[in-house]
């Protein structure tokens, strides 16, 4: 099942650190196969308010995602966006495609 890293941020500051974070993340990803869904963007807000900026990357499974965001060479730049940025990054496992929204009703 595909998993993603999912990261809402905000009060960015674009400077050096960002800058070197942005040209090591995607050596970071190729190993474990992960790939930018999403990465910024001017959205459409059609209901609430959205001051953020989305960030998807898709991996192979859970685990890989986890493994990306536990390795040394994600470690060793993370704080080059920590520093920079404030928000709020997750993993989460996706659905498969033929799920459907009543699945969450059913027993796990």
């Amino acid at each position: 099942m595909p998993a993603y890293a999912i990261a809402q941020l905000r009060d960015v500051t674009v400077g050096a650190d960002i800058t070197e974070y942005l040209r090591r993340i995607d050596a970071t990803l190729e190993p474990f196969g992960g790939r930018f869904i999403i990465h910024g963007g001017d959205p459409e807000v059609l209901e609430g308010t959205w001051t953020h900026t989305l960030v998807v990357i898709q991996f192979p499974d859970l685990d890989t995602a986890r493994a990306w965001y536990r390795s040394p060479a994600y470690q060793e730049i993370l704080p080059l966006r920590t520093r920079n940025s404030l928000g709020d990054t997750v993993l989460v496992e996706g659905v498969d495609e033929d799920h459907k929204a009543t699945d969450v009703l059913e027993p796990r």
